[in-house]
């Protein structure tokens, strides 16, 4: 009998009793510790933190009005309209006014960990743009067995995250290892070597994606399309997908074809406009594009000297990413033109190097990626390890009501 069996036959074995959210933790507004200004540096000391997502939106320099955690005293912030939360053990400023800053309650028997990992099991999304914290969220109930039961959920709990902390940094350090090695080996500084310098309209013809499509027309498709998101996080176009479209046999609409170069058309930012991906894999399925997306097609004397798993990595490096950037415009959104992007130029090395190249690159990009086989990398692993984590802490979470 392991031991947290044991604790729990001993001291609870017939059930635990159950509280709010409400009853066990106190809430604070983040008023005054608000940022003033979002002029945020790396160099500056105090971390801005928002309960969504993004988390840390950058660093700011002013001194006043700082939340101060600790290890020793830590808090919960969040987010009141989406219920993201975050655990924070350090000094802060906050962004927004829509926040909660958690603490537990004087006088209860509850450890402020395993609320925390308790809060995590709740299963609940907001329907309406409300405050949630004070109207539902706070009412939720929460096993509470005894504190000693409680620790040792959390020994076991905290071990998982320390092992997914662990994995996610050592993914982030392989990303910058492979960022260094595409930019050092898709530079091509040096004129001669046999590299080719052409422009993007010399080599290829731009196509857009689907037209005269209507809502409807994306339930129940007979043909697969390539959605938005499909080009933007993967280098490689990911065909095995449920995306459909109808299509009937008379319409004239683009396919995409093997060695095709896919651009995202828009973003909201301009780093993040005309993101590539390539169709890399040979098959007789027939593929459309969405229309927020186009294409470029090689011309029939480049297709044989330009490798489609050598393009992949080519149009996501950094010289050729700053020459697409350079060509977005906008406000609000930022679009890419076709006519600037056909200027932009690009190095054509000979087969047998373009080969060495994608030979070392595709080794980080399996590393890395999130699109290869479901049993490979460091995304594949974090994956397994976190489905692993919630199981174990749904089940240890689970507890009878004391009768």
């Amino acid at each position: 009998m392991n031991k947290i069996q044991q604790l729990i036959n001993d001291l609870c074995p017939n059930g635990v009793e159950y509280k709010t959210l409400g009853e066990v933790l106190d809430y604070e507004q983040p008023t005054k510790y608000l940022v003033e200004s979002t002029s945020y540096d790396n160099n500056f000391e105090t971390p801005v933190l928002t309960a969504g997502q993004s988390f840390i939106l950058g660093y700011t320099d002013e001194t006043e009005g700082i939340y101060q955690a600790s290890k020793e005293k830590p808090v919960i912030i969040f987010d009141d309209f989406t219920t993201s939360f975050h655990w924070v053990d350090f000094n802060f400023k906050v962004k927004s006014s829509a926040m909660k800053m958690l603490r537990p309650k004087m006088n209860t028997d509850i450890n402020f960990r395993f609320a925390y990992y308790a809060m995590k099991c709740i299963l609940f999304e907001p329907q309406d743009h409300a405050r949630q914290w004070i109207s539902k969220y706070s009412q939720f109930p929460i096993p509470l067995p005894p504190l000693p039961v409680q620790q040792e959920i959390v020994n076991i709990l905290d071990k998982f995250t320390e092992l997914e902390a662990e994995l996610e940094a050592e993914l982030e350090a392989r990303k910058k290892q492979y960022e260094y090695y595409r930019s050092k080996l898709l530079s091509f500084n040096e004129i001669g070597g046999g590299i080719m310098w052409l422009k993007m309209s010399e080599i290829g013809t731009f196509y857009g994606g689907l037209t005269g499509k209507s809502k409807s027309d994306f339930t129940d498709g007979n043909a697969k399309f390539i959605t938005y998101m499909n080009v933007f996080a993967n280098i490689a176009i990911n065909t095995e997908i449920n995306d459909f479209v109808k299509v009937s046999e008379n319409e004239r609409q683009n396919k995409v074809e093997y060695g095709d170069i896919i651009f995202t058309g828009s973003s909201e930012t301009p780093e993040e406009s005309g993101m590539s991906s390539v169709m890399v894999t040979k098959t007789d399925e027939n593929f459309y594009l969405n229309s927020f997306c186009f294409g470029l097609r090689l011309k029939e004397e480049y297709q044989t000297e330009l490798l489609p798993e050598f393009t992949k990595h080519l149009f996501r490096s950094k010289e050729i990413r700053k020459q697409i950037i350079g060509t977005a415009s906008g406000v609000t959104r930022f679009n890419v033109s076709k006519k600037r992007m056909g200027k932009i130029t690009i190095p054509v090395p000979p087969l047998a190097e373009q080969q060495r190249i994608v030979a070392i690159l595709d080794k980080f990009d399996a590393l890395v990626s999130s699109t290869g086989s479901a049993t490979d990398g460091l995304p594949a692993e974090i994956k397994m390890r976190r489905q692993q984590y919630e199981y174990y802490r749904n089940m240890l979470l689970t507890f009878p009501k004391v009768k």
